[in-house]
């Protein structure tokens, strides 16, 4: 067996000018190779000082234990704001708690049933269109891309990828997300609030024309709902949710900056999930086989379906153990600390980075290997309580986490079924952290019908 493709690390000591360039090309190969060993490492700049956590109890603490205290760093934010907003996904306080209080109900267990059907429509039109593929060598992150974008569409808004604006909106997320909006200078160098922010060409505008489409496709449903016409959707039950506490409801422009997170959240990190895991199974060929042979139990949208894809469950989460789609998470210190002997001041960066943690040598058997057996093992057990946080934890776990975990082995159970994936032993695919972790030059696999 093959093992799973792993960026490279930089030098241990490398001065900050080169850090940075080597940041701004890949988060991933920037990092030294000790991170796979520490419990805690510090980074120092003349602008700010940041610590990376990847102690299982340093990290409940971060993010179970006291997450007020710890707010997503406005760092972060500074990249993604042209296109999110004040969405959940950057703010913090009182204001995120309103938020999530609303946004919650439309995730909960009885409602993903619901979206089931949805969800199986998204997963035959992806079959539909990998048909006609067949034989061919294809960049399969564009076809994960696709699929998961249309699961997204039909089960926030009722439309297919095929409408006129989900299409719009799928297209031109490609052009943002080529751009690296993670990237710019102000995620590495804190600037006030008045200096212009220096995005890569095209950034700005590509957001500004995502959130117009998204506001379009808002206002419609809007009046939809004012006039009695509006489907069962997740949009639907997001618009009419009142918050319990205040008795408010998100009004046309809050709601653009919700659906621009659920884009980018639910479509970036499914698309990035399902691609690895295909590849995976390429490179793993008896997987690829067993999963093939479950998924013979897949005839039609009945969600208890989903019981009998135990196999397909525990492959998908060993593809979010080794490419966890959001390589790392930017908090930051409200007051002063004291961790691992280290006194750290308030307004510190704590990172804390599944993409390392997920592969740290001192916690996981065979970190680097592709084994979806481990999760029944007791260091499998052990780790995933303690040390696998791909849709993060506690109190800002990832509304949608249940979400994924349906959607990404229902997809990748629908491809199986009809098809093989060979992978091309000329084209590694070397992972990189854009939005979310991609391949490099995209990820080359063979499709040959069953």
């Amino acid at each position: 067996m093959s093992t799973p493709p792993k960026p490279p690390s930089r030098p241990d000591k490398v001065s900050l000018w080169r850090y940075a360039r080597l940041f701004r090309q890949d988060i991933l190969s920037a990092q030294p190779a000790r991170l796979y060993r520490a419990w805690m490492a510090e980074f120092r700049t003349p602008f700010f000082r940041s610590y990376l956590m990847n102690q299982p109890e340093l990290i409940r603490t971060v993010l179970k234990e006291r997450p007020d205290d710890f707010p997503k760093s406005d760092r972060i934010g500074e990249g993604l704001r042209p296109l999110l907003g004040n969405s959940v996904f950057l703010t913090n306080g009182e204001t995120w708690k309103r938020q999530r209080r609303i946004i919650d109900p439309a995730f909960e267990g009885g409602r993903l049933r619901e979206t089931f059907p949805a969800m199986w429509d998204a997963a035959e039109a992806a079959a539909a269109r990998l048909d006609a593929h067949t034989g061919e060598t294809i960049e399969i992150e564009a076809e994960t891309s696709h699929a998961a974008a249309d699961v997204i569409f039909r089960t926030l808004f009722s439309i297919p990828i095929e409408h006129h604006l989900a299409r719009a909106v799928f297209d031109e997320f490609r052009h943002y997300q080529r751009s690296q909006p993670l990237l710019n200078l102000a995620a590495f160098v804190p600037l006030p609030r008045w200096m212009p922010r220096f995005f890569r060409r095209g950034t700005k505008a590509s957001a500004q024309k995502i959130r117009r489409l998204i506001a379009e496709l808002t206002h419609e449903r809007m009046k939809a709902i004012g006039t009695g016409t509006a489907p069962d959707d997740l949009a639907t039950k997001i618009m009419t949710t009142a918050d319990p506490v205040t008795g408010d409801r998100f009004d046309e422009a809050e709601m653009v900056d919700q659906v621009a997170i659920f884009f980018l959240a639910g479509h970036e990190t499914s698309a990035s999930a399902l691609a690895w895991t295909l590849y995976l199974m390429a490179t793993h060929p008896d997987w690829q086989e067993r999963l093939a042979q479950e998924a013979q139990a897949l005839d039609g949208p009945d969600f208890a379906v989903m019981s009998k894809l135990k196999l397909s469950r525990d492959v998908f989460r060993e593809a979010l153990r080794l490419y966890p789609p959001v390589p790392m998470m930017v908090r930051q210190t409200t007051c002063p600390e004291r961790f691992r002997d280290r006194e750290i001041q308030p307004g510190a960066q704590v990172v804390i980075s599944p993409w390392h943690l997920h592969r740290h040598e001192r916690l996981w058997d065979n970190p680097d290997g592709f084994d979806p057996t481990r999760w029944h093992t007791d260091n499998g057990a052990k780790c995933q309580r303690e040390a696998f946080i791909p849709f993060s934890a506690g109190a800002r776990v990832c509304t949608g986490a249940g979400f994924a975990m349906v959607e990404g082995p229902l997809i990748l159970s629908r491809i199986l079924r009809d098809f093989r994936v060979v992978a091309d032993p000329a084209r590694v695919p070397v992972p990189v952290a854009h939005l979310t972790v991609r391949s490099e030059k995209g990820i080359w696999l063979r499709l040959e019908r069953r």
